[in-house]
């Protein structure tokens, strides 16, 4: 076994170290230096997914579990890490066919269990998606019942006589109600869209996934010419204040 080898088996362990203490930062680091010594292996990118997944970074863990796949189209682990990551963000629908498609390729009860609690979730989710503006609009009408209730019974001079203007009033209740429904339904489907959306770079440097997961520095020979460069700067700016002062 040649030197490369050994180390990438040693970061692999070290990480499956990790991930069994629920150190899982300090696992995706192993994973991260692994991955750079051998970006062939998909059994490194399900890892360092399963990693991120568990410190809920799902955009990384399914870019992880879909290059998985991408280097392993038959291996069923790789499908199973991108269905986890879509089941987590509640892509149910998603979830379900990912399952599928690691249930083809490798029978299995566990598997068999995912598809029908995905199947489950998303039948449930696809419910509540189509009942929630029309709940709110149920809300809607009651309110607006309510209002005309109370302002004919707390009112002293009651203004919601007319029949058609108390019905206008409950109707307008409920078109809101469900106006709102629909928004929050649009608003609920848009957070799950953006879990899986890649994360804001702070840093501003188009830094790569595994530069950010390892922390890496820069080479010393480059934080000198840096320090060199920025010197140099400074010390023109030092002449010419120097020499505005007549002291150069």
């Amino acid at each position: 076994m040649s030197t490369n080898a050994e180390k990438v088996t040693e970061l692999r362990e070290r990480g499956n170290e990790c991930m069994r203490a629920s150190n899982y930062a300090e696992a995706v680091l192993h994973y991260s230096h692994a991955i750079k010594l051998d970006s062939s292996s998909p059994q490194l990118y399900s890892n360092r997914s399963y990693g991120f997944l568990k410190l809920q970074h799902f955009y990384h863990a399914l870019e992880d579990a879909n290059e998985a796949i991408r280097l392993d189209p038959n291996w069923a682990k790789g499908y199973f890490r991108k269905a986890e990551v879509e089941f987590a963000t509640k892509h149910y629908e998603d979830a379900l066919e990912s399952y599928r498609c690691a249930s083809q390729l490798q029978k299995d009860a566990t598997l068999l269990e995912c598809i029908l609690r995905a199947n489950k979730e998303m039948m449930r989710q696809n419910k509540v998606d189509q009942q929630t503006p029309w709940v709110a609009a149920g809300i809607g009408l009651i309110l607006g019942v309510l209002v005309v209730v109370g302002d004919a019974v707390l009112a002293d001079e009651p203004m919601l006589t007319h029949p058609v203007l108390q019905s206008i009033i409950t109707i307008v209740f409920s078109v809101l109600g469900l106006m709102l429904g629909y928004c929050y339904r649009w608003y609920i489907k848009n957070q799950r869209k953006a879990l899986l959306e890649p994360p804001i770079d702070l840093l501003g440097d188009g830094e790569s996934k595994e530069g950010a997961a390892e922390g890496e520095e820069k080479a010393p020979e480059e934080n000198a010419q840096e320090e060199t460069r920025s010197h140099t700067r400074y010390s023109k700016a030092q002449a010419r204040y120097r020499y505005k002062k007549g002291k150069s």
